[in-house]
């Protein structure tokens, strides 16, 4: 038995972003619109998680790809502040580290601008070290179709080590990038065990609207459990053995930015797994964990160590009392 050096490996994009808030439609009518605040900061779904799962007491080592830049630069020195392992994190030359604009309007909601020729938009199987899956307890691909090129026959690739190291794998999504529809990732996904689409993704995906039909046919993929993210109402999970669990979320939570929020939910999430916790309790974590990170600007700048998850933890519980 290969010694288990490392908890996770997070396996996405790692990239910068600029949230600009809060912005409005008639901006474009004003020659020159201020803002409260206008920042650099870590984003990007593999390196939240890695961020986020470190901070949460855990190993975390992020494997993805950027260029030989300033930003660039950025990544790094935030995986050596933050305690990650980027031994994986290959560095390209004559590529631009992807960098997103967040256009946040002021009740949290958030679109991106981004560069269709950066890092992001390049990644391949190839920058992914297969042979440190041997190392880490659970695999995170972070968002599924985020990296257009980690197609499904690259995830199959991923996926198939992963299990070969007897690794837990959990993975996330964001809405198809280049019009693919379910069928062109069901392979992939029976290979995974926690499955974390927000409802809209989930509906587009699906094509269904009822929580229990859209798990349904992710579950006829062979996923062992669908946990889906339904923002402020928390998570609906539905596992392989038909039970169903509906997690409320945590009351009382004026969201500043929900930049990142998904990636604090499936950190939250990982980690409570990790501690051994139930399905239900893992849900817990995770509502928790995000709603810590929607109550600060950027996607990591929120949850910063474990103590701070489990003190609104306990607030969590007394509203349920």
């Amino acid at each position: 038995m290969v010694e288990k050096k490392l908890d996770v490996i997070c396996v996405g994009a790692a990239i910068v972003d600029i949230p600009l808030r809060p912005v409005s439609r008639d901006m474009f009518e004003i020659e020159s619109f201020p803002l409260q605040q206008i920042s650099m900061t870590i984003g990007g779904d593999a390196i939240n998680e890695a961020t986020i799962i470190t901070r949460l007491g855990h190993k975390a080592a992020l494997m993805s790809m950027v260029g030989k830049d300033a930003v660039g630069n950025f990544i790094i020195e935030h995986c050596e502040k933050n305690g990650i392992d980027y031994k994986g994190v290959k560095r390209r030359e004559g590529i631009d580290t992807s960098i997103n604009v967040g256009l946040v309007t002021a009740d949290g909601e958030r679109t991106f601008v981004t560069n269709r020729n950066g890092s992001l938009w390049k990644m391949t199987i190839d920058d992914v070290d297969l042979s440190r899956f041997s190392q880490a307890r659970l695999l995170s691909l972070a968002s599924i179709f985020n990296n257009p090129l980690l197609d499904c026959p690259a995830l199959v690739k991923i996926f198939e080590e992963a299990k070969k190291n007897q690794m837990i794998i959990c993975a996330d999504m964001i809405k198809a990038r280049l019009g693919e529809t379910l069928e062109d990732i069901r392979e992939a996904l029976s290979y995974v065990d926690y499955f974390f689409p927000n409802y809209d993704e989930a509906c587009m995906m699906t094509e269904e609207t009822e929580l229990e039909k859209i798990a349904d046919k992710f579950l006829d993929c062979g996923i062992r459990n669908v946990v889906i993210k339904t923002g402020k109402d928390g998570c609906y999970i539905k596992s392989k053995d038909g039970s169903v669990l509906v997690v409320p979320a945590m009351k009382g939570i004026t969201a500043i930015d929900t930049i990142g929020a998904g990636d604090n939910f499936a950190s939250g999430f990982i980690t409570a797994i990790l501690d051994g916790k139930s399905l239900q309790e893992c849900a817990e974590f995770a509502n928790v964990t995000a709603s810590i990170s929607v109550q600060s600007i950027g996607a990591t700048t929120g949850v910063q160590h474990k103590l701070q998850v489990k003190e609104r933890l306990k607030e969590y519980y007394a509203q349920r009392e």
